[in-house]
Order: structure tokens, then sequence, then C-alpha cells
């Protein structure tokens, strides 16, 4: 069940970025019920209920601005070859009072409405439902199965059951003589994926349109055919009502829904969907994204990156990344064991602070080496947003430094990493940090001195037990990949 697109509004820009670490999308990310993202021509777009939809230069900041004719609720968008197919639901869902629902599929060879070749083809109904049966033909989502390229659509609401059709990837017409299948109930706002010899139905459980008191949730089945049956993770089958939980209320946002999957890299990708409300956003509905994790061939929704205070520990070997500098011993009060009495009082040993050790590092660029964590100041890292330098698909982009200093972490023009005595704002300075599938982090320096554009290759590496450096990503080395513990 669907309604109106929320319409976004200008004057929200400052109160987001005043929001907390965890907030969603800047600028003015309020949609209702979401396409899967889609790029074209290096922007991002996503389409919503009632016609308008999203665009972000960086995946970050988001404004209105998409078009999409046709209104109806709940479009999803995929590029096919050299074009962009988007279907939506024409009615049903309860709009205007009835169930007797239409989707309908058009095709376009950009996105971009200020584009010469913008325009959009006549719609295609690819089915319908009468009011009557056991289905609703609204929410489609799109599957282009990498397997076999065939095209399939799933749909459905409460009012009965989820169904699968399939259609035609060049026409957008459903094959013919194509039969639908039923495949799930209790759920709506379904879309398919396939990952490592799976088919996974997402489906939108709970309540929606109730902003703060929307109890949508995002579970999941899967199947070795597309077809179903759709199963979860303790045997329940989705035409049953199953469903294994990936993405709940959760950080003062409620009502997620409307799952759609991107791929940014190998072991990088990221979930979209809305949130029904943000408690913080007035209640308003509004674009999510958030990291997409797998754990034993299970979808399960990661955190978005939190501001703080970090041990970075090597996946390599579980060394920390820290200042090469003199380890400064800590003075205890020390006696044999043998000595020690059960009633001799105990008293606790301070931590290293930042001043007993400062004025023994150099004052100018101090390279860094990984070892072994021993709570020192030199290996404590303090990590920031920073709003003004943008951002990418899921994060902002972060200044990291030393803790109580402006020490930066930086990348060099001979794919090296430094610090600099002084936080500049500088592009090698800012770091991308990207939550892996495993669970895991990469970090990649914004730009690196000497290369033009956006760096999406070189990443923070061990390439030794002890010695960081620029390398390009490889998702299979624990080389690339970094922890953040709190300590």
């Amino acid at each position: 069940m669907k309604l109106q697109h929320i319409i976004a509004s200008a004057s929200a820009l400052a109160a987001l970025m005043l929001a907390s670490h965890t907030r969603a999308q800047v600028g003015q990310p309020y949609i209702h019920d979401p396409s899967t993202i889609a790029e074209c021509d290096g922007k991002y777009y996503t389409f919503g209920t009632g016609g308008g939809g999203l665009i972000s230069e960086d995946g970050w900041s988001w404004k209105g601005g998409a078009v999409r004719p046709g209104g109806g609720a709940a479009p999803d968008a995929l590029k096919i070859g050299d074009r962009y197919l988007i279907i939506y639901g024409a009615t049903g869902g309860g709009l205007g009072g009835g169930h007797n629902g239409r989707i309908l599929t058009m095709w376009n060879k950009t996105l971009d409405p200020q584009s010469p070749d913008f325009q959009f083809t006549e719609p295609i109904e690819v089915c319908a439902s009468d009011g009557l049966e056991d289905n609703d033909a609204i929410d489609p989502g799109l599957l282009l199965d990498p397997t076999t390229g065939r095209l399939w659509v799933s749909y459905g609401t409460y009012f009965g059951f989820i169904r699968l059709i399939e259609i035609d990837p060049k026409t957008g017409k459903r094959v013919e003589g194509n039969k639908e299948k039923d495949i799930a109930i209790d759920c709506e706002a379904t879309d398919l994926l396939y990952r490592n010899g799976w088919y996974y139905l997402l489906g939108t459980h709970g309540t929606c349109c109730d902003g703060v008191n929307s109890t949508y949730n995002i579970v999941v089945g899967r199947s070795r055919q597309v077809t179903g049956p759709y199963i979860d993770n303790v045997g329940r089958d989705m035409l049953e009502g199953g469903g294994k939980m990936v993405v709940a209320a959760g950080d003062r946002k409620a009502g997620a829904g409307h799952f759609g999957r991107t791929v940014i890299d190998e072991g990088v990708e990221v979930m979209s969907f809305h949130w029904e409300a943000d408690f913080d956003m007035g209640g308003r509905s509004v674009l999510a994204i958030r990291p997409l994790l797998w754990k034993n061939d299970w979808p399960v929704a990661g955190e978005r990156f939190k501001e703080g205070t970090y041990e970075i520990e090597s996946e390599r070997r579980g060394y920390a990344l820290e200042l090469a500098v003199d380890f400064v011993r800590i003075p205890q009060y020390r006696q044999a064991w043998w000595r020690i009495k059960p009633e001799d009082p105990i008293v606790p040993v301070e931590n290293q602070k930042l001043s007993d050790v400062i004025d023994t590092w150099p004052k100018e660029g101090i390279d860094v080496r990984i070892g072994d964590y021993m709570f020192r100041p030199h290996q404590r890292w303090t990590i920031t947003a920073v709003p003004e330098a943008g951002g990418y698909l899921g994060g902002p982009y972060y200044k990291i430094v030393i803790e109580g200093t402006e020490r930066a972490l930086a990348a060099t023009e001979q794919l090296e990493v430094t610090t600099v005595p002084t936080f500049s704002g500088a592009p090698e300075q800012l770091w991308r940090i990207e939550q892996l599938t495993d669970g895991t982090f990469r970090l990649l320096p914004k730009a690196i001195p000497g290369r033009e554009g956006i760096n999406t290759k070189y990443v923070l590496y061990s390439i030794g037990d002890s010695t960081p450096t620029l390398a390009e990503y490889d998702f299979h080395s624990d080389n690339s990949k970094w922890n953040f513990r709190n300590q």
C-alpha cells in the first residue's frame, strides 16, 4: 500500500548537516518508495511514488529533479544494455480506494532530464489485478538474471500474494504465455537479487504510511530457483509468511522499506531503501543507504560508519596503524609477584597522555607504520566527517587525525601514506571509509597528488606486518582490509 511522494524541501539542508553521525543522506533526500539506485553519466538517480525522484552528483548529497512520467507508485529502475527500463504501478495499493492495479514499463536512453536524448517511450502494461483476486498489481521489483539473461518481476502487496512474472529484456513486454506464480504472502514492495548460486526475495513486512508509527521492516528468503520456494533461515516458506530480518527500525528511524542493491566493487555493496520516518527530520520519509553485508550467504544490513576515536587495526595480522615515533615506556611501580599480598592496595595505571610524549615527536611530517597496539597516543586516531568535502554512495569523506591533534593521515604522490602536522582539507587528506561485505573496511584517499580525478582504485594497504602503503584494492587479500576498535 503506497501513499504520495514526499516532496523535497530546500530548507532542510542546514538541519541535516547538524544531524547525528548516522544521519541519512544529506541535502534534500525526501522520497517515498524509492527505486533501486541507477547511475547515468556520472550521476545517481532514484525514483519514487508520485512521479518524481532524486538526483545526486556524488551519491551522498541528494536533491529533487529526477523525472518519471505516469505518476503512480513504487517504481523500480534497471539499466539493460544502453537503455534504462522503468517499471511502476499505475494504480492499486488502495490508491483511489481499490486494488485494481496495473503495472507498466517504459524505456529511456538516459535518466538526465536535461539531455536531448531524454524521452520516455509509451508505457506498456505487463500485468494487472481486478480488485477481487488475491493479488494487487503494484510494487514491482526487477531482476535481470545474470545466469540466463531472463528478466523477472515480483509484485504485490498484503492484499493477497506476491507474484512473479517474466518480461522480455529487449521490449519490456510480458513474455507471451508466461503465467504468474505465487511466491510469498504477508509482505509487499519486494525485490529480487541473485548471488552465489542463490536467488533472494526481499520483502517489506509490517505497516506503512503512518509516519513514526509505521512498522515497516525488510525480510528475506532464498531459493536455488528464481521461481522459489523462498525459504528463510529457519526453514519457513515465504509463501507461508516466513522471512529473515535484514533491517528494522533503529537510530531514531522507523519503517525500513523498498530494498534495492547496488554493487560498487567486488566485496563493496550497499542497500538502498527509505525510512518511513526519520525522527530527527520531523518524521519525514527519507532515502537511506547502508552497507550490505553477507553472512553465511544471507544479506545483512551493515552500519553507517560512526565518528569517534579508534584503533585502526589491520586484518592482515591484527596490528595497529601508528605514527613512526619512539616507543615511550609508561612509569609503573613493580615488585616480584610472589611478594604481593592479597591485602595490598590496587592502584590503577593511567593511560599514557599525549602531553607525556608529544614533545618527543618530530614537528613536521611523521611517517606511519603498523605495530602492536599498546594504548599509546600515537596509535589513537580520531575520525570526523567533513561535510563540505562531499561524499560517495553511502557516506561523507572523513579526516583521520591523531587524537587531540590536527596531525592528519595523508596520501603521497609516491603511493605511500604519511602524516602532516595540520589538517588542511586537501583531497589527499580526505578518506572514503566503506564497509565490505564481510564486515571489514577499506580506506581510500579522495585523491592522490599528481593524479587527476577522484581515486577509486588505491586503498590503505598492509604490504607487510609493519608496513602500510597505498595499493590497488583486492577484496581477496586481507592486506586491503581494516577494522576499527573502540579503545
